[in-house]
């Protein structure tokens, strides 16, 4: 299966009231399980033409297990495991949810000015993130300058439906995988007719269309914190998905220092601001996810200004003392506001 690096549960989907007349005809079904190594839960407005929902979970089902025989990092024998083992100077054919992910990791990268990077699995084992034997640790020096020469997205290519790579690198897709197939699913239940659903794969959402009685799909967008849940920002979504990457639970402390699992791999050390998580909404999930990341690494001043000259709709939520203090970018309050 497709492990991801622990990510915060920051939104989460509301169960509201049906209020108001509706066709009877037009119930809201839900199927859940797990998937790469956490859950899915799918939810969606059903009527007399829409597949039962046994009939359609099996089909998700075998969408995501497809998919995770494509990207998996954690079973030798997917798509890209087979890639990684692969010496420098190398190509393989790889399926069109590869090649779609590294085009916009190639794209993020660019924009991020390196600091968005698919190669970084090196860096999260060596500091101890990737679980196994190898506890959290700074490592030294001499460790984390050769583990750098097996970093960098810049050795990547795709030529002719190839995978290439001109140095001893990895490629973990798991900054984007999640919300690549939540959009994958999407698509598939457009294809049964379904356009009113909320869809939740481990952690990543998107969801549109209305409920039953004109009630929308609406989340709660929690405070980053560990002891208790606390609804921050709660909004109506039509056709956006919804991404957060955050560093608040994931994290180790020494010698008065935190180290959180989200890297800068042009330095290979942790990010060291207090930007504490990052929520964005964009109608690509998959991109979603990715701008989480990158405004996660580029940080609160240069994340912030980066978000608002690109209008990316995103909030941001920085440690303040003992507590947290966020911010919305001008196309998130729109979005929250219900005013696009």
């Amino acid at each position: 299966m497709l492990h991801r690096v622990t990510r915060p549960a920051f939104v989460v989907a509301l169960a509201a009231t049906l209020a108001g007349c509706f066709n009877s005809a037009e119930t809201v079904s839900e199927v859940y399980g797990g998937t790469m190594g956490s859950t899915y839960s799918i939810k969606w407005v059903s009527a007399e033409e829409t597949p039962a929902p046994d009939a359609l979970q099996a089909s998700i089902e075998a969408l995501l297990a497809e998919f995770d025989s494509e990207v998996s990092t954690w079973r030798d024998d997917s798509n890209l495991a087979r890639f990684n083992s692969l010496p420098a100077g190398s190509c393989q054919a790889m399926p069109e949810s590869v090649l779609e992910m590294v085009s916009l990791a190639e794209e993020l990268h660019e924009q991020s000015n390196g600091g968005f990077d698919i190669t970084i699995g090196p860096l999260l084992e060596l500091w101890g993130f990737h679980g196994g034997l190898v506890g959290q640790s700074v490592p030294e020096a001499a460790a984390l300058t050769e583990v750098l020469e097996k970093v960098g997205q810049q050795h990547l290519q795709t030529v002719d439906g190839q995978l290439c790579k001109d140095a001893d690198v990895q490629v973990d897709l798991s900054a984007m995988a999640a919300g690549y197939v939540v959009d994958r699913v999407v698509e598939h239940l457009a294809a049964q007719g379904i356009t009113s659903y909320m869809v939740e794969i481990t952690g990543e959402l998107k969801a549109a269309g209305l409920k039953p009685g004109g009630v929308p799909w609406r989340i709660a967008i929690e405070e980053p914190r560990d002891d208790n849940r606390i609804a921050q920002v709660i909004l109506p979504l039509d056709g956006h998905g919804v991404s957060t990457s955050g560093d608040y639970r994931n994290y180790f402390e020494f010698e008065g220092k935190r180290y959180s699992h989200t890297f800068d791999p042009r330095s290979g050390q942790p990010v060291m601001h207090q930007l504490a998580a990052v929520t964005v909404l964009h109608p690509d999930t998959a991109r979603a996810d990715g701008l989480s990341t990158l405004l996660l690494v580029k940080g609160p001043d240069q994340g912030w200004q980066y978000a608002v000259e690109q209008d990316i709709a995103a909030l941001f939520v920085e440690r303040k003392g003992v507590g947290f203090e966020s911010r919305s970018t001008p196309r998130f309050k729109a979005l929250e506001q219900g005013k696009e």
